[in-house]
């Protein structure tokens, strides 16, 4: 289905090539953008909570990878969940004979997210080099980034599932991905109030700070035993939440 869905969605999406060198520029002008606001914060040998300038570089790239993957595959995909609702053609996926948050999670994808993914995965392996990272360092800072994947998925379906009782929440999405540019930089660079709303309140620190701690060999065993239980509970209430809300469910269209 996967292969049948993403086919279809690329042959689409291919007949305006010219999107993708909009894309690439656009993902290489942000880039940029970031490096050059990251070093500036280190003029004069300054280091923003005790993060060395290769070190901050790996965070922003785990960020890149993010942002990425939330434009290839989450955007095109959750976002749609409100407007299905509005307008009663979520009639149509619960009809379907597959499970309705496959379908809605999976259904197309955005392949000009991925010059955001590739840019991020470079300067990764740029910074990598850099401090020396083995690839035991790779691999642990690669699993945290898949966790990452998993927590960002489940927060932007769970505000999607929410469409069901409060229709207007489109914007919701965008606060999240507000919250989420904070990501960029590390935790530790922000004063102790924004550590802890960024670390309990919206887990900023969980997708990109923490990948990237995980990579230098910062964090424990129970620290990435935290993070993995994290991700799991807020995947298993996804899915939950969305059982529940389609008890609530009433078609727009009859």
């Amino acid at each position: 289905m996967l292969r049948h869905f993403w086919g279809t969605a690329l042959a689409a999406e291919l007949e305006y090539r010219g999107n993708f060198l909009v894309a690439a520029l656009a993902a290489l002008g942000g880039a940029a953008g970031s490096i050059f606001g990251i070093s500036l914060l280190y003029q004069g040998g300054y280091q923003p909570g005790g993060w060395k300038y290769e070190e901050a570089l790996l965070v922003l790239a785990a960020f890149l990878m993010l942002d990425g993957f939330a434009f290839t595959l989450l955007s095109p995909n959750l976002n749609r969940v409100v407007e299905q609702v509005q307008k009663g053609t979520l009639d149509f996926v619960l009809l379907k004979p597959m499970d309705s948050q496959f379908w809605l999670s999976f259904r197309t994808l955005s392949p000009w997210g991925l010059t955001d993914f590739v840019i991020g995965l470079g300067i990764w392996f740029f910074a990598g080099n850099r401090l020396e990272l083995g690839i035991s360092d790779y691999l642990v800072g690669f699993g945290l980034l898949a966790i990452a994947f998993v927590m960002l998925y489940s927060l932007w379906f769970i505000i999607g599932t929410s469409s069901i009782w409060f229709v207007k929440v489109a914007n919701a999405t965008e606060v999240l991905r507000a919250l989420l540019e904070a990501g960029r930089f590390p935790m530790q660079a922000f004063p102790a109030a924004y550590r802890f709303i960024f670390t309990f309140v919206v887990p900023v620190a969980f997708l990109t700070t923490v990948p990237a701690e995980a990579a230098l060999g910062r964090l424990t065993e129970q620290s990435l035993g935290l993070a993995f239980l994290i991700a799991l509970g807020l995947l298993l209430f996804s899915r939950v939440f969305w059982r529940f809300a389609l008890r609530s469910y009433t078609s727009a269209s009859s």
